[in-house]
């Protein structure tokens, strides 16, 4: 390819190519050949050719490429890293809630989500179901959204905690909402999982 590439008009004399990488010409006609079969080269006479494929100013640089890969070896470094770190947390999450004394501590309050200063001047829901419980936010309407939550393990707690800039308040003066909850209840001589749908709606 670098003869190819530094041939005058691009056209090669065979012979010489033969004689340059001190190979027999019949190894260099088969290559050819297949470069010809699929229209990289076309025959100019019996022993020359001339390249009609791409330019060949680029060829095996390959820069892009080797950004490329460059760009998904630290992508798959950062994705090892951040699997670790998921799995430590995982473990510590596990010994928190494993441990008898910590279980009872395991909640916070209101003044806690006021204290977090992203939620100020926020509609706070704050969400209390069993594990597996399915949440839904459909297409949000121009006055209102809706959330829908599902369990199948047990009963859920929904809780509003709108924080303010100033103070605390439990008032829906620049927004409403409204949950409800339906439990279905076991026929007799069955005992399954309690279910229960809760829709929360919060109008503008």
């Amino acid at each position: 390819m670098d003869l190819v590439r530094n041939a005058p008009g691009g056209i090669l004399d065979l012979n010489k190519v033969a004689t340059k990488l001190g190979v027999r010409k019949r190894r260099v006609y088969d290559i050819t050949n297949v470069l010809d079969g699929i229209r990289l080269v076309e025959k100019k006479s019996k022993n020359h050719i001339r390249w009609i494929g791409s330019d060949l100013n680029n060829f095996g640089a390959m820069p892009q490429q080797k950004k490329l890969q460059e760009e998904l070896s630290s992508l798959s470094a950062m994705e090892d890293a951040l699997d670790e770190l998921i799995k430590d947390c995982a473990q510590q999450l596990f010994e928190l809630t494993d441990d008898k004394e910590n279980e009872r501590l395991a909640y916070v309050t209101y003044q806690d989500i006021h204290s977090i200063q992203a939620f100020h001047e926020q509609i706070v829901i704050a969400v209390k179901a069993p594990a597996e419980t399915r949440l839904d936010v459909p297409a949000p309407r121009e006055d209102s959204i809706a959330v829908h939550i599902r369990s199948t393990q047990g009963p859920i707690d929904v809780y509003l905690c709108e924080v303010e800039q100033d103070h605390a308040s439990h008032k829906g003066s620049e927004g409403a909402a409204t949950s409800s909850s339906k439990n279905k209840r076991p026929d007799k001589g069955e005992n399954p999982p309690q279910q229960s749908e809760d829709l929360l709606e919060v109008s503008n």
